[in-house]
């Protein structure tokens, strides 16, 4: 069993690595406080340690990664988060975005596609005592969870071939879906506004890169 070790040099990159995001642009405080309390290397294996606090993404398995923080926080400050909201997320991964959502006081619902990567999370999740309000599923993220809908927010964390049917109608009206989805080759971060159960706003915000969206369940 691993023994996870917050120490002061971890907590001193982490508040290094909090500035150099605002100074990319991130200016939701609550974001950055999220971010600031979640010791990230907890997520990575040992080997990552000294680097666990660099802003960029590292590889978890089954060609998924943790994400870039910066990109997290960004995604994270598009859904204007509230306590107590019920957010869908599409893509557990590492559990890093699920575990600042739920910093912020949400009851998320993650969805991985990947068995390995679930059952392993399962099994080592550092935060299962802390974070409670998270609940993990095994499902195609496709089909969202239909059984717990609607949801105030959802964020995707995958590139998008499309925008989901079944996920926007899984949305509340008036919620926000925030998901890179691919055009022409590039993956555009947008943010979804449901207007009705027939209409939609759409605004973009520059393009990303993430792993695929896929369909079905890798067991």
């Amino acid at each position: 069993m691993i023994t996870h070790v917050d120490s002061p040099k971890h907590q001193g990159w982490r508040k290094k690595l909090i500035e150099e995001i605002r100074t990319k642009g991130i200016k939701d405080e609550k974001v950055l406080q999220a971010i600031g309390k979640i010791p990230r290397h907890f997520l990575l294996d040992p080997a990552f340690d000294h680097i666990a606090y660099e802003d960029r993404s590292f590889p978890i398995g089954e060609n998924q990664t943790i994400s870039q923080p910066y990109t997290v926080a960004f995604q994270t400050e598009l859904l204007e988060v509230k306590p107590y909201e019920k957010i869908l997320e599409i893509g557990t991964g590492s559990g890093y975005q699920s575990s600042v959502l739920a910093e912020m006081n949400a009851f998320v619902f993650t969805i991985e596609r990947q068995k390995k990567l679930y059952s392993k999370f399962q099994k080592t999740n550092p935060f299962a005592d802390k974070y409670k309000k998270v609940k993990y599923f095994f499902g195609d993220g496709f089909e969202g969870l239909p059984t717990f809908a609607p949801f105030d927010k959802i964020i995707i964390t995958c590139g998008a071939p499309m925008l989901p049917p079944k996920l926007l109608a899984q949305l509340k009206i008036g919620g926000y879906m925030v998901i890179p989805e691919d055009e022409d080759g590039q993956q555009r971060m947008k943010r979804i506004t449901k207007i009705s159960e027939t209409d939609i706003k759409e605004e973009q915000f520059g393009n990303f890169l993430f792993v695929p969206m896929l369909s079905g369940k890798a067991e």
